[in-house]
């Protein structure tokens, strides 16, 4: 076999090597995304409970705390606004915001030694830490789904293959501002 020969069989194994590591990392960015969808439908459905959970929540209140009407409508309002947002961004700012005021809820009751007796009270508030639970570790899987795709789109030489198929990095679900202040319990 000749020299022109042998360069084209390694020329041949080299498109062809380039061409698999193309295929191969484009899927692998297609799983990552697909990952991030995944993760944060799961997120999603659980966010969703805790909204169902809300008003019977703040309705088993009511009754309890007539002068705390303020925060019992902020947390609806939190909730409608968390139910109607449609992108990330906006259901991330929404979140912050009713975990914020569902805390500052549970906080309130702290004054109503009545309210904290009441087995509808406390089922709920079990059910809802248990959802805000899930919820966290919800979050702690999306945002690792997130992280693992933003390697894949950002780093060398994958990013080459994620700039042809138009993919950009991914936002991760953060806490708002308002969630990370303690919550002040008063007496």
């Amino acid at each position: 076999m000749t020299t022109l020969g042998w360069v084209g069989i390694i020329a041949g194994v080299l498109v062809l090597a380039i061409i698999l590591w193309y295929i191969s990392t484009a899927n692998t960015l297609i799983r990552k995304k697909n990952n991030i969808e995944e993760a944060f439908s799961t997120m999603d459905v659980q966010m969703k409970e805790r909204y169902d959970l809300v008003p019977n929540l703040v309705e088993t209140v009511k009754g309890y705390m007539k002068h705390e009407k303020d925060t019992l409508t902020g947390v609806i309002d939190c909730r409608n606004k968390a139910l109607s947002a449609t992108t990330m961004e906006e259901k991330a700012k929404a979140e912050g915001e009713l975990s914020s005021i569902v805390s500052r809820l549970l906080a309130l009751t702290e004054n109503y030694p009545d309210l904290k007796a009441n087995t509808n009270f406390l089922d709920l508030q079990n059910q809802l830490t248990n959802i805000e639970a899930k919820i966290a570790n919800s979050r702690k899987y999306y945002n690792a789904c997130v992280k693992d795709f933003n390697n894949l789109v950002m780093l060398f030489p994958s990013s080459i293959v994620a700039r042809r198929k138009g993919y950009k990095k991914e936002v991760f679900f953060e806490i708002s501002e308002a969630e990370r202040k303690n919550v002040k319990v008063q007496f």
